[in-house]
C-alpha cells in the first residue's frame, strides 16, 4: 500500500470501525424487501449504493429527534473521547463537521480532537471534511436545496486573503501580496489549498454560515492584471476576499456559493445581476412587533427582498425613490445596534445586520445606490411622485417665500451660491435642506433654472421639439390642448411627473401675479429656454410654455376642488407669513400634545380631507399614547393668544378650520393641541339629563358685542337653560318667559373670555355667531367645563365620538403614503426643538417601530 495515503492512523481507523459496525449503522433501518441480492442487476446495485451511502436512506434513526444544534453540540462532546463510532453516528445523522465549537482557539471539532490528543477522531474528521448529510426526514432550515448544493463542485486557482474585522482596504493590500490558492467548493464547503497537489487545506469556509456575499463590479488591478473580487462575510465577524481573473469566473463562483446559502423561498434573488446578497434582520409594516430574518439582494439601484411570514414573498424598493434613508442607534439586550430605516411610497423597512461588518457593507451599498448617479433626469434622487427631490425642494421654498415677491424668477442669484447649492443637492438631495435666512430666494430660483438647463436631455425632450412647436398651428384651443396632452403622455415617466410639478408651480405663481407681477407670459419668457434647452428664446417656445401654464387645469385634468384648494392656500400663504409648506406645496401644521411646549410638538401634514378624528388618532399613535378606558381625546383649536380654545368635533374638517385663522388679527398665535376632553361617565350623565328635557341650567354673567345701549358695556347676571338644541336666556330663575334663545347649531363655543372684555371671573365661555359675540362668565373652573361639555354634547346630539365597533379613522391606515422629505424651517428655535422631538420619538419607538412609521407617513404630501 502507498504509505503516503494509507497512514497508520487510517489503517487503525478502518480496523476500529470495521465493516460490520459500519454496516450496522448504514443499514440499521433497512427493510427485508429493500435488501440487495446476489443476482441484483448493475443498475439496481448502483441505486442501492447511492441510497445507502449518499442519501443515507437506511441509516439508524436513534438520533432523528435531535435538532441540528443538538447534533453539533453532541459532536463537539464526542470528538474529545475515543469512541469514533459515536462520532460517525452523529456526523452521518446530520451534525456539521465544521460547526462552531464556541472556543475561539479550537473553533472546529477537528481542533477539539487535536487538543484532546484523539488521533483517530482527527483522522475520521479529516477524511469526512466535505461530508454534508441531511437529518432524518427533516428538510434543512430555510428550505435549502440540499441536492443541488451537494452536487455543486468547483475548483480553480483564485487569489485569496482571509480578513478579520478590520478595514477592507488593508485586506485588499494584503491581496496584492498574496499568491493564488487552489480553491475547491464541494459539499457546502469552500476550502483553499497551497496548490492543487496539497491534501491539507489552509482553511475551510462553511457556506451554510455565510450571511453576506458581495461582488465588486469594478476591476481591482494587481501587477499581473485585473482581478474580480468577491467577499464572503461570516457571523463570526470574519470576511474572506477572493479574486478571479475574469468576470465570468467571478460570476460562476458567486452563483454557486449563493445557490447554497440562499434558501429556496428566496431563490429568485439569485437570478438578478446582484452586487450584494445575504440575510438581514428586518421589521416592516406587516410585523412591527419583532425582528425577523429576511433575504436581500442589491441590483444596481434596486433592493430586492424576500421576507418570511408574508403572502407576497418578494418585494422591491427603488432606492433612488427613497423618501427616507436614515441610520440610528438603538439598545438591544444591553448592546448598541445600528438600524437603517428605508421609506419608499407604501413601504417602510427597518434593517440591521448580524455584525457591524456586514451592516456597514449593506449601509454603504444602499447609500451609494440611493444617491444621484449621473446627469440624466431618471438618475436623480426622486420623491415618491417620481419628481427629482431638487425640483420639489426648490418649488417648496419658492412657494413658501416667493409667492408674494415681485419679479420672482426674473431676478438673478449669485452664480457661486447657485453652484454650491447644485453641488449640495447632487451630493445628497435627500439630506440637504434649504433654510430660510441662510439661502436666498434668488439663488434657489437660479438652482431650479440651472438644473433644468443642465440635465442630459430637455425636460420636454429634444426629440419632441418640432411637435411642440407645430402644435401652435392648431388654432382651435381644445384641439391644441389635446395635442399637448398626447405629447405629454409619450414622455418618459420621470419627465412627465416633473413637468406636471413645474407647470403646477408656475400656475400657482401666476395666480398671485397681482402681487409678484409674474403672469404666465413673464414666466414663459424665463422658463422656455430651460424646458426646451435652447440657447435663445423664440416666440414659438414662449407661446408653448405660456399655453401649458394657462391651460394647466385642462391639460393635466386637475379637478375643480384642487384649484379651489390652491386658491385658499395661496391666500393663506401670502397673508400668513409663518405658515409652513411641504416640498410639493401642501400645508404642514405644528400640533401640540396636551400643552404648548417645545418637547410636545409634532409637525404633521394636514390633507384637504383630514377630519379631526384622523388627526387625533395619528397624533396619539405617533406619541404612543393609549387613552385610558373611559377617556375621550379631542383636537382643540387655540386662538386669540391662547385666550380661547375649542374642541373640534370628530367629523370636522381640520384644514377648513385652520385656513380660517387667516382672518384673525394674529393668525400666527393660533395652533392645534390634542388632549383629553370628556369621559364616558360625563357623556352618560348628560344623556340621562337630556332624557329629562333639560341638559344644563344655571346662573351665568353675560356680555354681548356689539353691546346694546340700554345694557351698557357690563356683564349682566342671567339664568340660562340648555334644552332642545337651544340655549335659553331668562332674566332670573323665576321668569317664565325667556328673553332670548340661541340656536346651538349656528354658534361656535370657546372655552375662555378675552381679557380685554374685563370679565368678572377667570372662567367662562365665548359664543360666536355670524353677527354677534357673547361672553359668558362662570363662578368656577368646574362649572365652566360642565357648561362646555353640555353645549358640545347638545350641539352634536350625543354624537361626539365614533360609535363603538366602528373602525378608527387614521390617515395612515386609510391611505398609507409613507415618507419624510425635509421640511423648511420658519423659526429656527422652534424647528430645532421639533427636530429633537422627531429624533427622540424615533429613538424611543424603534423598539415598536409603528409609531415612527406613523409620523413619517403623516408628513407626506399628496401623490
Amino acid at each position: 500500500m502507498d504509505a503516503s495515503i494509507w497512514s497508520n492512523e487510517l489503517i487503525e481507523l478502518f480496523i476500529v470501525i470495521g465493516n460490520k459496525r459500519a454496516n450496522d449503522f448504514w443499514a440499521g433501518n433497512l427493510q427485508k424487501d429493500e435488501e440487495l441480492h446476489m443476482d441484483s442487476p448493475v443498475e439496481q446495485r448502483k441505486n442501492f449504493i447511492t441510497q445507502k451511502y449518499k442519501e443515507g436512506k437506511f441509516r439508524k434513526t436513534l438520533l432523528a429527534s435531535l435538532t441540528k444544534e443538538e447534533l453539533n453540540k453532541a459532536l463537539c462532546a464526542a470528538v474529545v473521547k475515543p469512541d469514533v463510532l459515536e462520532t460517525m453516528a452523529l456526523l452521518f445523522s446530520g451534525a456539521d463537521v465544521m460547526c462552531a465549537t464556541g472556543d475561539p482557539v479550537h473553533s472546529t471539532p477537528y481542533l477539539l480532537a487535536k487538543r484532546a490528543g484523539q488521533s483517530l477522531q482527527m483522522e475520521f474528521l479529516y477524511h469526512n471534511k466535505f461530508s454534508d448529510f441531511p437529518q432524518h426526514d427533516i428538510h434543512s432550515e430555510g428550505g435549502l436545496n440540499q441536492e443541488s448544493s451537494q452536487s455543486t463542485f468547483l475548483c480553480d486557482f483564485l487569489y485569496q486573503a482571509p480578513a478579520a474585522a478590520s478595514k477592507l482596504s488593508s485586506e485588499k493590500k494584503l491581496l496584492e501580496e498574496t499568491n493564488k490558492k487552489w480553491c475547491v467548493l464541494e459539499g457546502g464547503f469552500l476550502s483553499y489549498y497551497e496548490n492543487d497537489k496539497s491534501t491539507t487545506p489552509y482553511g475551510t469556509i462553511n457556506i451554510n454560515e455565510v450571511i453576506c456575499l458581495a461582488i465588486q463590479k469594478e476591476d481591482f488591478y494587481l501587477n499581473t492584471g485585473p482581478v474580480f473580487i468577491f467577499e464572503i462575510y461570516l457571523p463570526s465577524e470574519r470576511v474572506f476576499l477572493f479574486g478571479a481573473e475574469t468576470s465570468q469566473a467571478q460570476r460562476k463562483w458567486t452563483e454557486a456559493i449563493a445557490k447554497h446559502f440562499v434558501p429556496l423561498f428566496a431563490e429568485s434573488l439569485t437570478e438578478a445581476d446582484y452586487d450584494l446578497i445575504g440575510q438581514l434582520f428586518y421589521k416592516d409594516c406587516h410585523a412591527l412587533d419583532q425582528w425577523r430574518k429576511g433575504w436581500f439582494a442589491m441590483d444596481k439601484s434596486s433592493l430586492h427582498f424576500c421576507l418570511q411570514m408574508q403572502e407576497v414573498q418578494e418585494g422591491r424598493m427603488h432606492l433612488r425613490r427613497l423618501q427616507e434613508l436614515t441610520i440610528s442607534t438603538m439598545v438591544q439586550n444591553g448592546e448598541k445596534l445600528d438600524v437603517l430605516l428605508l421609506v419608499e411610497k407604501g413601504r417602510t423597512l427597518y434593517i440591521h445586520g448580524h455584525t457591524k461588518l456586514d451592516f456597514t457593507v449593506w449601509h454603504t451599498a444602499i447609500e451609494k445606490a440611493a444617491g444621484t448617479d449621473g446627469n440624466a433626469l431618471q438618475d436623480q434622487q426622486l420623491s415618491k411622485n417620481d419628481v427629482p427631490i431638487i425640483v420639489n425642494s426648490c418649488i417648496a421654498f419658492v412657494t413658501q417665500y416667493g409667492l408674494g415677491c415681485k419679479y420672482i424668477y426674473q431676478k438673478n442669484g449669485d452664480p457661486l451660491h447657485i453652484s454650491e447649492l447644485l453641488e449640495s443637492f447632487k451630493k445628497d438631495a435627500r439630506s440637504f435642506k434649504l433654510r430660510a435666512g441662510k439661502h436666498q430666494l434668488e439663488d434657489v430660483t437660479g438652482v431650479l433654472k440651472s438644473f433644468l438647463c443642465d440635465i442630459d436631455d430637455a425636460l420636454l425632450t429634444k426629440e419632441l421639439y418640432p411637435y411642440w412647436i407645430s402644435a401652435l398651428d392648431t388654432q382651435d384651443d381644445k384641439e391644441r390642448i389635446k395635442k399637448y396632452g398626447a405629447f405629454i403622455r409619450t414622455l418618459p415617466g420621470v419627465n412627465r411627473a416633473t413637468l406636471a410639478a413645474i407647470v403646477e408651480h408656475l400656475y400657482r405663481v401666476q395666480k398671485c401675479s397681482e402681487i409678484n407681477h409674474m403672469n404666465a407670459h413673464n414666466l414663459a419668457l424665463v422658463f422656455s429656454s430651460c424646458l426646451f434647452q435652447t440657447n435663445g428664446q423664440t416666440s414659438e417656445e414662449v407661446n408653448v410654455i405660456e399655453d401649458l401654464i394657462n391651460n394647466y387645469v385642462e391639460i393635466f385634468e386637475v379637478k375643480e376642488d384642487q384649484v379651489k384648494q390652491m386658491d385658499i392656500e395661496n391666500s393663506f400663504i401670502t397673508k400668513w407669513k409663518d405658515t409652513q409648506v411641504s416640498q410639493a406645496g401642501d400645508l404642514l401644521i405644528e400640533v401640540y400634545v396636551e400643552r404648548k411646549e417645545p418637547d410636545c410638538s409634532i409637525i404633521i401634514r394636514i390633507s384637504p380631507v383630514m377630519e379631526a378624528e384622523e388627526l387625533t388618532n395619528d397624533i396619539l399613535a405617533i406619541k404612543n399614547i393609549i387613552p385610558t378606558k373611559g377617556d375621550i381625546w379631542a383636537t382643540f383649536e387655540v386662538i386669540e393668544n391662547e385666550e380661547l380654545e375649542r374642541p373640534l368635533h370628530y367629523t370636522e374638517n381640520v384644514l377648513e378650520q385652520v385656513l380660517r385663522w387667516g382672518s384673525l388679527a394674529e393668525p400666527g398665535s393660533a395652533y392645534l393641541v390634542v388632549k383629553r376632553f370628556l369621559t364616558t361617565d360625563t357623556i352618560k350623565h348628560h344623556s340621562e339629563r337630556s332624557a329629562m328635557e333639560s341638559i344644563k341650567e344655571g346662573v351665568l354673567k353675560i356680555k354681548e358685542e356689539p353691546s346694546k345701549k340700554l345694557s351698557g358695556n357690563k356683564f349682566q347676571e342671567r339664568y340660562f337653560v340648555l334644552r332642545d338644541g337651544y340655549l335659553f336666556l331668562y332674566k332670573d330663575m323665576k321668569s317664565s318667559k325667556h328673553d332670548k334663545m340661541f340656536s346651538l347649531g349656528s354658534m361656535k363655543f370657546y372655552l375662555g373670555v378675552k381679557k380685554k372684555m374685563k370679565p368678572p371671573t377667570s372662567w367662562g365661555l365665548t359664543a360666536y355667531s355670524e353677527k354677534h359675540h357673547w361672553y359668558l362668565c362662570c363662578d368656577s373652573s368646574q362649572t365652566q367645563m360642565e357648561w362646555m361639555a353640555s353645549v358640545f354634547i347638545a350641539q352634536h346630539e350625543n354624537d361626539i365620538w365614533p360609535p363603538a365597533g366602528k373602525e378608527r379613522k387614521r390617515s395612515i391606515t386609510k391611505n398609507p403614503k409613507i415618507g419624510g422629505l425635509p421640511l423648511i424651517p420658519i423659526q429656527h428655535e422652534k424647528n430645532a426643538s421639533q427636530a429633537r422631538e422627531i429624533s427622540r420619538v424615533q429613538e424611543q419607538n424603534l423598539k415598536g417601530c409603528g409609531s415612527v412609521r406613523s409620523m413619517r407617513e403623516s408628513l407626506w404630501t399628496r401623490a
